[in-house]
């Protein structure tokens, strides 16, 4: 009788999920774009961010980077600069305390499918969890799962943000899936005055030779225009897309303790600072599907947060390594577009893109500010998130900036003002204590 009460009370324990009613940390970062060791730095500010993430019960970031040793030429087009690194760093990654990361990104295709094929390969054998690429879309959407001392964690990662070649698709069974990425696809309408509606027209019939035609709407040179009062530009997710993918988050919050969608999202609204329309709509979306944590990424800059439901949203975690300025090589599609000679070097072709640091990345602030979250989950809630601000060395040296550290001072401050000005928007509230954010459902 005792060994039958014993043995009852330890199956309604498996059953219920004992790991899932202890206190559960789950870090998560925005883009690595990893190039160099980081194991090798002893600043305090260095290894005290990267105690922080290994000291989580998991840990996630967005690889958007791709690991082979040239083995494949390049894709005829990249997400915009080839990304490759050589495969041994993967193991920095794991040092960081890294267990999760998204692969689904506009760099998935940079060396074609074998190129993604070759980087799964080498994730897999560094023991991390991958989602968001396959050798079909049904793959590309799978969620993946990682197993903790404390519960099951289930990662969906989709891309708004990709060249087409990268998109991955189904079989019919006439001939091979296509290898690629999920996508979240999404329609977008111009909104233009009625007189600027009636001039579009005007150029219409006369590019074509047909009559203008009449109404509040105009499908022309590949977009459509609508009439309206202010002008501006509205988006909206793919249905079929938002679907499927709320389809496998359903599944998976069947299946995990908690369940984190990733989306690499570069399109804004008013700002790059602001989400396009169309990434709230399909954040709330997975969410009312199950999921737990939404994590945005791919502007490299900040975007507030807002909390839905009890569950918390992150429209963009910006940047987290980037060092996109130490690549060993790049096509010569990359030297051709400024005009560099064929004996032209890598550091020649970053002169070039970047005016001597006058332009783009190097020359503004707000892409080397970012955060590094810590979410605080118990008995499968959401409880709290902890914000660190994080800087990425700007103005330093190619050879330093792009690697994170735990930010002090004016630059803490700076960045969590950011934080709490972005997501007062979304009706989240910010608190800031002792230089690090914290926001509660």
């Amino acid at each position: 009788m005792k060994l039958r009460l014993v043995l009852g009370i330890l199956g309604a324990a498996f059953v219920a999920g004992v790991s899932s009613q202890e206190p559960f940390t789950l870090a998560l970062t925005g883009d690595s774009i990893i190039m160099q060791r980081l194991s090798v730095y002893k600043e305090p500010a260095h290894t005290k961010l990267f105690d922080l993430i290994r000291g989580a019960d998991a840990a996630f970031t967005n690889l958007e980077t791709l690991f082979h040793d040239y083995e494949m030429p390049p894709a005829h087009e990249s997400g915009g600069t080839w990304m490759r690194t050589d495969p041994p760093i993967l193991k920095e990654l794991v040092w960081a305390g890294f267990d999760l990361v998204s692969r689904a990104n506009n760099h998935a295709g940079d060396f074609g499918p074998r190129g993604s094929e070759m980087t799964s390969r080498h994730v897999r054998d560094a023991g991390l969890v991958e989602a968001g690429v396959g050798n079909s879309l049904a793959e590309a959407r799978e969620a993946r799962f990682l197993e903790t001392a404390k519960g099951r964690v289930a990662l969906i990662s989709a891309a708004s943000t990709f060249p087409p070649h990268s998109r991955a698709g189904n079989s019919r069974g006439d001939m091979p899936a296509r290898p690629g990425l999920s996508p979240l696809r999404f329609t977008t309408t111009y909104v233009v005055t009625p007189e600027r509606l009636a001039d579009l027209r005007r150029v219409a019939a006369e590019l074509s030779g047909n009559p203008p035609g009449s109404g509040d709407t105009l499908n022309f040179a590949g977009r459509r225009y609508v009439a309206g009062p202010k002008p501006g530009t509205r988006t909206e997710p793919d249905k079929e897309d938002v679907d499927e993918i709320a389809r496998v988050v359903k599944s998976a919050s069947a299946l995990a303790d908690i369940v984190i969608v990733s989306l690499h999202c570069h399109e804004g609204g008013a700002n790059r600072s602001v989400p396009a329309d169309f990434i709230p709509v399909f954040a709330r979306a997975v969410i009312d599907a199950g999921a737990d944590v939404f994590v945005g990424h791919g502007p490299h800059v900040l975007r507030g947060i807002e909390i839905y439901k009890g569950k918390p949203i992150f429209y963009s975690l910006s940047n987290f390594i980037f060092q996109n300025e130490t690549l060993l090589r790049m096509p010569e599609d990359s030297y051709e577009q400024y005009s560099l000679s064929p004996g032209a070097q890598p550091s020649e072709y970053l002169d070039a893109r970047y005016d001597n640091d006058r332009r783009s990345f190097p020359a503004d602030r707000e892409y080397w500010d970012s955060i590094t979250v810590v979410t605080k989950w118990h008995a499968g809630k959401f409880i709290e998130a902890e914000l660190h601000p994080i800087t990425l060395g700007y103005q330093t040296s190619r050879a330093e900036r792009g690697r994170p550290k735990l930010a002090t001072g004016a630059d803490a401050t700076r960045i969590l003002d950011m934080m709490v000005t972005r997501s007062k928007a979304f009706g989240a509230t910010v608190t800031v204590k002792g230089g690090v954010g914290y926001v509660t459902p």
